[in-house]
């Protein structure tokens, strides 16, 4: 598979101008990390990849984003991971400058720590994982899959949306499902977990 990825130089061109050089840089310390690191797409975002899903970037309007895929079990001497919520798609807090990303040194060592990490998953517990498996589709049989790993990616959304009634929860779920084609479900993925994050209702604009 290529190191790179054409729709993620795409995706870097499009977002806004003060997002290009926090992704471009976010992009690169990532490739430094390891150069087994591969680049894809997934709901309109550019994710990260070894041994599956390790990280991944976010541009909104007004800031952008940076994230583990297991955050939660990453060890965190520098204490720049948010695990616990209030922060929109990402970990490491909302991204305005390129002043705001961690240290290089610093961020380097989250991702290899990350890498490392998949490595321990990947050979060690087949039956863990069984369990882990089985919960999600307990607990919210309803969610798309798609939607419950980015839940699971954004503490603050979960947390609020776990609180949600069911009608809200409905709400939402058809709005993602409802969408034309991917790009517009990217879109509204990305704008909705930002409202969720906040505590907010598909309909909040009008109450």
């Amino acid at each position: 598979m290529e190191k790179y990825d054409s729709r993620v130089d795409a995706y870097i061109e499009k977002s806004a101008d003060f997002a290009k050089p926090i992704l471009k840089h976010l992009r690169e310390l990532v490739h430094r990390a390891s150069p087994e690191i591969t680049e894809t797409m997934k709901w309109s975002a550019p994710f990260f990849e070894y041994n599956g899903v390790l990280c991944f970037m976010m541009a909104f309007k007004q800031h952008a984003g940076f994230g583990f895929w297991k955050a939660d079990q990453l060890p965190d001497p520098h204490q720049i991971l948010h695990t616990e919520g209030g922060e929109a798609a990402g970990n490491i807090g909302k991204l305005f400058t390129v002043a705001d990303i961690p240290e290089d040194d610093i961020l380097i060592w989250y991702i290899r720590q990350a890498i490392a990490q998949k490595g321990t998953l990947k050979a060690a517990k087949p039956a863990a994982v069984k369990k882990v498996a089985a919960k999600p589709a307990a607990v919210a049989m309803d969610t798309p899959a798609y939607l419950a790993e980015l839940l699971d990616q954004t503490p603050a959304a979960k947390e609020h949306f776990e609180k949600f009634s069911p009608s809200q929860k409905k709400e939402y779920i058809s709005w993602f499902e409802d969408a034309k084609s991917d790009a517009t479900r990217g879109k509204r993925l990305m704008e909705g977990l930002e409202w969720i994050s906040e505590g907010k209702t598909r309909h909040w604009k009008y109450k």
